[in-house]
C-alpha cells in the first residue's frame, strides 16, 4: 500500500556526468500516479489532507505508516482526472516530489538524490528547468529540490517515531469499509488500520498529556475526522455511486 518507489521505473543518481545537459519540464500532469490507490503522507500533512482524503494507517514490514486513500480498488486513483490533473486542492508531498527521490545507503547514513529517467518531462531541448548550470554545478532548481527532499526525509523520521508510539500504545485496529457503487455494486476496501476510540480513551493520562503537548493528539483527531471522506468515495467512483458507505466487520470507527 505504501511502496516507496511505486512510480519510479528507472531511478538513478543525479550527476553532472550523466545529466549536465538535461532539463525538466514540470506541470505535465500526474499521469504517473494513475495506478496509485494510496500513498504515504507525513504527520505534518494531516492538517491539509484531512479535509479531502481519508487518512489511515498501513503496515510496511514491521512498521506502521500513515497513508491517504486514493481509490477503492487496486491500481485505482479516484483523485486523478481524465486530463491527468489532480482533483483536490492538496497534493500529497509523496506525489509532488516525483520524479525525484532519495536512495539510502545500506548503513542508512548516506542519502543520494535520484531522478526517474523515464519521466516524460526530461529533455535535452532546454524546456523547463536545467538540472545543472554552465559550470556543471547543481542549478538553483536542483538545489530547491534537494532542500524539499531533505525536509521530506526529516518529516519522515518524525512520522516514523509518531507511528511507533501508536504501535506501542496499541490504539490501532484493522478495519475496512464498503461502498455501494452505481448499479448496486458493493466495493470493499480493507488492509488498513484506524484508531480505536475506546482504546484511545484507555491510554494513561500522563501519556495523553505528553501527546497533547507534542501535538500528536491533534493528529489522531484529524485522522478520525478524515475518515468521513470515505463517504465521498461513492461520488468519485466511475458512473457515480449510490447510497452511503456501509459497515463491514470492524468498521464502527468509520461512522
Amino acid at each position: 500500500m505504501t511502496k516507496q518507489l511505486m512510480f519510479y521505473e528507472s531511478a538513478v543518481p543525479v550527476s553532472a556526468t550523466r545529466h549536465a545537459d538535461l532539463s525538466i519540464e514540470t506541470g505535465t500532469g500526474y499521469a504517473f500516479a494513475s495506478h496509485a490507490s494510496a500513498v504515504p503522507i507525513m504527520a505534518l500533512e494531516f492538517v491539509a489532507a484531512a479535509s479531502e482524503y481519508a487518512i489511515v494507517f498501513a503496515s510496511v514490514g514491521e512498521e506502521i505508516f500513515p497513508a491517504v486513500v486514493l481509490g477503492m480498488r487496486n491500481d485505482q486513483n479516484l483523485y486523478l482526472g481524465a486530463d491527468a490533473k489532480w482533483n483536490a486542492k492538496y497534493v500529497p508531498a509523496f506525489i509532488r516530489r516525483y520524479p525525484f527521490v532519495f536512495s539510502t545507503s545500506e548503513d542508512r547514513k548516506t542519502l543520494t538524490l535520484c531522478i526517474d529517467e523515464s519521466y516524460a518531462g526530461l529533455n535535452r531541448e532546454g524546456k523547463g528547468q536545467r538540472l545543472f548550470d554552465e559550470e556543471r554545478k547543481p542549478a538553483a532548481y536542483t538545489q530547491r529540490v534537494l532542500k524539499f527532499l531533505q525536509d521530506f526525509q526529516a518529516h519522515f523520521q518524525r512520522t516514523r517515531a509518531f507511528c511507533q508510539r501508536l504501535k506501542e500504545l496499541g490504539v490501532l485496529e484493522a478495519t475496512g469499509v464498503q461502498v455501494t457503487a452505481a448499479g448496486g455494486e458493493k466495493v470493499a476496501l480493507g488492509g488498513f488500520m484506524v484508531v480505536n476510540r475506546k482504546k484511545l480513551r484507555e491510554v494513561p493520562d500522563d501519556k495523553l498529556l505528553a501527546m497533547a503537548k507534542s501535538d500528536e493528539l491533534e493528529l489522531l483527531h484529524l485522522h478520525l475526522y478524515s475518515l468521513r471522506n470515505f463517504a465521498e468515495m461513492k461520488d468519485r467512483l466511475a458512473g457515480s455511486a449510490t447510497g452511503e458507505p456501509e459497515e463491514v466487520a470492524g468498521t464502527a470507527t468509520l461512522q
